[in-house]
């Protein structure tokens, strides 16, 4: 079977997972990206419940779709982050935020993340999708200005927090792809490979490829896409338009997304500065064999006719690569006799 094509559902959430499942299949989703928030995936019933997983299952396989990675960005954020504040609570369970305390809830966090790679084994699946949050985001602007000992001590500390859980990933046979993204510790070219350094390399933790957090940076997708080739483990496809006219800045303003003001947005997919077709061809030449997974984001556009016409535009783009060198038949041995 070539990738397949599979939606996200975290921008779904507010929708029952039968809903959207009905929808994805309608378009010709091959599958879903299960976020694990909302009724799509509850990593502690699925941990409870004998017959979670499996009744999880049929529910895809009854719109003939499956599920190759779930994800869990949210609590993830929680692992790492300083300060942990209102932000969080807003998009924490219940269980995970307690009493709000910070360290408890870093803690608690962590727990559910590794309680997410046993979900996901006994789920069936892989991969899981998120973020790792950063102790360090903070000081990126870099005033007051910052002594190279607290950045060393933020990488120390996200890997202090996440090899216990990849040591449980590796336990149950999941890979962790952390998602390049600004406000985590790995956000650009540079902090990519720091981070992997800072956890020693360890297969149980590679990356989340999403090209629209590097366009908006200036940073070059395929190259990082080439040189981290080894670690790709999963793929998600969303795009962005740079809007920098003089007075639209990169940083945004503290304006929300469509804002016209803002100097950058995300958009559907096809409809922004992403260089998909070159993505894809390198995505051959690496031999990435994994999920194409549509994260759909766009103010101006509906979602439903987004999530539609995302498919086709990856269905144009996503071409298998040839069996054979295309010049192969100049130097044949064999030739046909006319």
């Amino acid at each position: 079977m070539p990738r397949p094509v599979t939606l996200f559902t975290g921008q779904w959430a507010d929708l029952p997972l039968d809903v959207v499942a009905a929808k994805a299949a309608e378009w010709g989703y091959d599958g879903l990206e299960l976020a694990c928030w909302g009724d799509h995936f509850d990593v502690e019933r699925a941990l409870a419940e004998d017959d979670y997983c499996a009744n999880k299952r049929a529910q895809l396989e009854s719109h003939g779709l499956g599920c190759w990675a779930i994800s869990n960005h949210l609590v993830g954020q929680a692992v790492c982050d300083h300060p942990i504040d209102e932000r969080h609570r807003r998009i924490l369970p219940a269980r995970i935020w307690g009493d709000g305390e910070s360290e408890g809830v870093r803690r608690r966090a962590a727990t559910e993340m590794e309680r997410t790679a046993r979900a996901a084994a006994r789920f069936g699946v892989s991969t899981v999708v998120g973020f790792t949050g950063s102790p360090i985001w903070i000081t990126v602007a870099g005033f007051p200005p910052v002594p190279p000992e607290m950045i060393e001590a933020g990488y120390m500390d996200f890997a202090r927090r996440w090899n216990p859980i990849i040591d449980v990933f590796d336990e149950v046979g999941v890979r962790f792809a952390n998602e390049v993204h600004p406000s985590e510790i790995a956000y650009d070219y540079w902090t990519t490979s720091r981070t992997l350094e800072a956890i020693a390399h360890r297969p149980g933790f590679g990356l989340n490829f999403d090209p629209s957090h590097f366009v908006w940076q200036d940073l070059d997708p395929v190259t990082f896409l080439r040189d981290f080739a080894d670690h790709i483990y999963h793929v998600d496809c969303k795009d962005t338009v740079r809007h920098l006219d003089g007075r639209n800045g990169r940083l945004s303003s503290h304006l929300p997304f469509g804002d016209l003001r803002r100097g950058w947005d995300f958009v559907s997919l096809g409809h922004g500065d992403v260089p998909w077709e070159h993505i894809f061809r390198i995505l051959n030449a690496i031999r990435y064999s994994g999920p194409i997974s549509v994260e759909w984001e766009d103010s101006g556009m509906d979602r439903e006719l987004g999530a539609a016409e995302s498919l086709r535009y990856i269905r144009r783009l996503a071409f298998e690569p040839p069996a054979t060198a295309f010049d192969a038949a100049f130097t044949a041995r064999d030739t046909i006799e006319s």
